[in-house]
């Protein structure tokens, strides 16, 4: 098998840009979109959905769409992580579905904003509920996939290291692309109207997006590096015997924890600007870019370091910083002796580092459970681990989207929902450093080979 150049990383990593790009684009601003505050209400944001708690009296319905989209999504990651592990095409077992799942995930993800009736209609919510069942589809059919490439590309360690690190790199850009939706959005708006121009923004973003995407497909040939052969087990065989590694279990309920506290922090976080701070929504991009900036200054002190001092340690440390910067953003606004601006900028440099260390570590711990546990039972599930890592924290963001939107509700006029969300964030944080605790590093790098 071919060594994985430096080069072929980065093509490979185009893809993440892609799909991070349209799942920042859905996961910041769906609800800022039809769940809008007064401030985007003054600015001629239009309603196109029920507001308020309308579903069994406590959820919005935003909050419940998005919810039982992120379950749709984790109930379908191992039906398509076993179609993908028991693949047999020429292509191989994961390139396939990145090729085909493209389009129908960029697609879904415009169409997801572009609703049919121009104006406040149950129409728009039931077609917003379509197409988040068809995006969630997509992406899970594209990522899973793409998840399970990473430890059959690095055939070690330090080279499934590397893979995560120039990821979450191409994640993060991604990510802090979809941040940038309001200041290319407000060019728009004098032309288009504020609403035409948001869809534009995100139309163009797409199609940016869907290329990224492609670039895998054409430049990677799977089987000059994967000689993996395709597993004979059902999904559900498949899901339990993945369930029955018990240092999985550990670190996926932590990572649960992990998601639940981000999700909120990320949903909220142009809510914390404009409702807390009382700033302008295109804060929201400058603080994100800048945060996402400054964790890059970390990405390779922390590729050296965590061979060293192992990548536990170094998760427990950003479960605690988070935990505090969460904590101080259900603050912000109140702390009169700073000025807002300034309460913003702190919140980002505080939150830089975490990032960093969360967007590399927790990709390549799996890659090592997954191939430990390989070396252990002679089963190839690498497609079903990522896939059972995913179908646990979805059902946690699903959690996530419930709280979020339901607390936010509450004294809308003062923002103390979204204090309380922040808090709410940082208690998960905490309860998600508690479990990480009992995560066995030494054992899986006994199970890999390597000296614990």
């Amino acid at each position: 098998m071919k060594k994985l150049t430096t080069g072929k990383i980065w093509q490979f990593a185009a893809g993440q840009f892609g799909w991070a790009l349209l799942s920042g684009l859905i996961s910041n601003w769906l609800v800022y979109f039809y769940q809008p505050d007064e401030v985007a209400v003054s600015q001629g944001q239009t309603v196109f959905v029920p507001q308020g708690l309308v579903i069994f009296g406590v959820f919005t319905v935003i909050g419940g769409i998005t919810a039982f989209g992120r379950i749709f999504d984790a109930v379908t990651d191992p039906m398509v992580a076993s179609w993908s592990d028991r693949c047999r095409a020429k292509e191989g077992r994961r390139i396939p579905f990145l090729k085909w799942a493209s389009f129908p995930l960029a697609l879904s993800t415009v169409l997801v904003f572009w609703s049919p009736v121009n104006g406040l209609s149950r129409i728009n919510g039931v077609f917003l509920f379509v197409m988040v069942l068809v995006y969630y589809f997509s992406i899970t059919a594209y990522c899973t996939p793409y998840n399970a490439l990473i430890p059959e590309l690095g055939h070690t360690q330090k080279e499934r290291l590397d893979i995560s690190t120039v990821i979450s790199f191409t994640f993060i850009a991604g990510t802090a692309v979809a941040y940038l939706a309001p200041v290319l959005w407000g060019f728009l708006i004098p032309a288009l109207g504020r609403v035409n121009a948001i869809r534009t923004t995100f139309a163009v973003m797409a199609v940016i997006a869907f290329i990224c995407m492609q670039v895998p497909v054409w430049t990677i040939r799977e089987k000059d590096y994967v000689n993996v052969a395709p597993t004979g087990d059902s999904a559900l065989r498949s899901l339990a015997a993945t369930f029955r590694n018990r240092e999985f279990c550990k670190f996926v309920g932590s990572d649960i924890m992990y998601w639940i506290g981000l999700t909120m922090f990320q949903t909220g976080l142009p809510f914390f600007v404009t409702s807390l701070l009382k700033l302008p929504e295109s804060m929201t991009t400058l603080y994100f870019v800048s945060m996402t900036a400054l964790s890059l200054i970390f990405y390779v002190p922390i590729n050296r370091i965590a061979p060293r001092t192992g990548k536990k340690k170094l998760i427990l440390f950003a479960f605690a910083v988070f935990f505090i910067a969460f904590l101080y953003t259900g603050f912000m606004g109140r702390i009169s002796v700073i000025s807002p601006e300034i309460q913003g900028w702190i919140l980002t440099v505080a939150a830089s580092l975490p990032m960093a260390i969360f967007g590399i570590l927790p990709q390549s711990v799996i890659a090592d459970i997954a191939e430990g546990d390989a070396n252990r039972t002679g089963s190839n599930r690498e497609g079903m681990f990522y896939a059972a890592r995913t179908f646990a924290f979805k059902l946690g963001q699903s959690v996530s989207m419930l709280i979020f939107t339901a607390v936010s509700t509450i004294g809308t006029a003062t923002g103390a929902g979204y204090r309380i969300a922040a808090f709410g964030a940082a208690g998960f944080c905490f309860l998600g450093g508690i479990l990480l605790v009992f995560y066995n590093e030494q054992k899986i790098n006994a199970e890999i080979g390597l000296k614990g």
